[in-house]
């Protein structure tokens, strides 16, 4: 009778309305829709740490931010520095660390910070880089969208998530198609990989296309989305099979279900909010997708041209 009654009651906390399950999603239905970020900080990359702690990267200087999504507050974990800026941004759980694709007077590198503390802990320049944009951390190496040229780069990681060796330029082939006109004709952008790491995805801006890619060879091929697109195509993040977009100037968030082999999708959802402001990348916290207001149809940023201007920034949360 003893144990029936604790299956019973077991049962009972998953199933009624005030059991964990369900008090986690009223907890997090509680978290802000809205978290301001300091005022010209020109944000672009958001990531996920631990808990529920938050980081977004400035395309002005390379300040790091690190907030909480529960509450709202954050400060400047990385102070800003003349010359670099962080564009796309990869939360490590087996480091702690933050890395970070950008520039470093002048010089495409990706950084790595630590979490807790800030302290720059490796960088790794790519001198024959162009416009680094995103990346993804897998557990044996970082891949680098390099938005300008048809390539990807590869950072190798040791066992313990350190750089283990030269970077490598990969180029595209299969399907990818090159694009070189326009004023900033940027081609691959936002990237994440399967579990395994064994397969990329990546968006091509221009053209509003999605790519599964082998990390190996570069070979790309076109993800079939019956006919749509997701044009300006930012950030992504994928969840199983389930693949997020930001497109940034239609402020959409676009959700595509990949079938087993990440070759054909379903557009099974277009999100849009008043609270988009342009946003740019996404990062995902339990039932929530978390996306950052660039508002670049009202300010570049001084590394696209533009004239400095102190407009506020916030990142906004959506239900998923």
């Amino acid at each position: 009778m003893r144990r029936l009654m604790l299956v019973l009651t077991t049962v009972l906390l998953v199933l009624l309305p005030w059991g964990p399950a369900a008090a986690d999603r009223t907890s997090q239905d509680r978290f802000p829709d809205v978290i301001s970020l300091p005022a010209g900080f020109y944000p672009e990359g958001i990531e996920t740490g631990r808990r529920t702690d938050f980081y977004v990267g400035s395309l002005l200087d390379g300040a790091l931010y690190q907030g909480d999504l529960r509450t709202g507050d954050g400060a400047i974990l990385v102070p800003g520095t003349a010359g670099r800026t962080l564009v796309g941004l990869e939360y490590d759980r087996r480091t702690g660390l933050v890395w970070a694709a950008g520039i470093e007077s002048g010089t495409g590198t990706v950084f790595a910070f630590d979490g807790d503390t800030g302290e720059l802990v490796h960088e790794v320049a790519l001198p024959d880089s162009v416009f680094l944009n995103d990346l993804v951390v897998t557990r044996r190496a970082i891949y680098v969208t390099d938005s300008l040229v048809p390539r990807f780069w590869t950072i190798p990681l040791s066992s313990g998530g350190a750089p283990d060796g030269p970077a490598v330029a990969v180029p595209l082939s299969g399907d990818f198609r090159y694009v070189t006109e326009g004023a900033l004709p940027v081609n691959l952008n936002g990237i994440d990989a399967t579990k395994d790491g064994r397969t990329l995805i990546a968006v091509h801006s221009l053209l509003g296309v999605l790519y599964r890619i082998d990390p190996r060879t570069g070979v790309a091929t076109e993800v079939d989305l019956g006919g749509e697109v997701v044009e300006s195509g930012d950030g992504i993040a994928l969840k199983g099979r389930t693949l997020y977009v930001v497109q940034n100037f239609p402020n959409t968030v676009s959700v595509v279900e990949l079938d087993r082999s990440l070759t054909s999708g379903e557009v099974v959802d277009r999100v849009m909010s008043p609270l988009f402001r342009e946003p740019t990348t996404a990062a995902l916290f339990g039932k929530s997708v978390y996306v950052v207001n660039a508002r670049f149809s009202e300010a570049l940023p001084p590394l696209l041209g533009g004239e400095l201007q102190e407009l506020d920034y916030e990142v906004v949360r959506l239900p998923r």
